[in-house]
């Protein structure tokens, strides 16, 4: 993971990708109710927002661990969300929300948050051994913080 991420100042970003954060933090604290409405407040297009919001976030050095939301699919096979559950186990995350449908067309989407604080492989390295199980049919990481 770390090979896909950089720290940089803010002093040097463009400030539409802090505005994008605070659209963000709108919604989050139900200041916003919408997009619309979040983007209006921080002075951003929602093509903005939605271009870069899984791709920007704070550094919270105060946070003494981290989550990651992740979506996957599934598909509708006896112990798919056991492998799933094996490979997370396997880097130490734990599970702190997982939310699986119903079936359709024989794939189930899975919704898992992770604490990431213990893990002894990044989260990086956790997807790719997720995309690799047969079972999996998609893996997308939609935030941290």
């Amino acid at each position: 993971m770390a090979g896909n991420y950089l720290i940089v100042h803010k002093r040097i970003l463009p400030d539409y990708l802090e505005q994008v954060i605070e659209a963000r933090e709108l919604l989050a604290s139900h200041e916003a109710a919408t997009v619309t409405e979040a983007v209006a407040k921080a002075g951003i297009s929602r093509n903005t927002y939605y271009k870069y919001k899984d791709y920007i976030f704070r550094l919270n050095e105060e946070s003494p661990g981290r989550k990651a939301s992740i979506s996957l699919i599934l598909q509708d096979e006896p112990g798919s969300l056991g492998r799933v559950l094996s490979a997370l186990t396997e880097c130490n995350a734990s599970i702190i929300t997982i939310s699986q449908s119903a079936p359709v067309a024989d794939k189930a989407a899975v919704l898992l948050t992770i604490s990431t604080k213990d893990m002894r492989k990044t989260v990086d390295v956790l997807i790719t051994q997720l995309k690799k199980i047969p079972q999996v049919s998609s893996v997308h990481l939609n935030s941290m913080e």
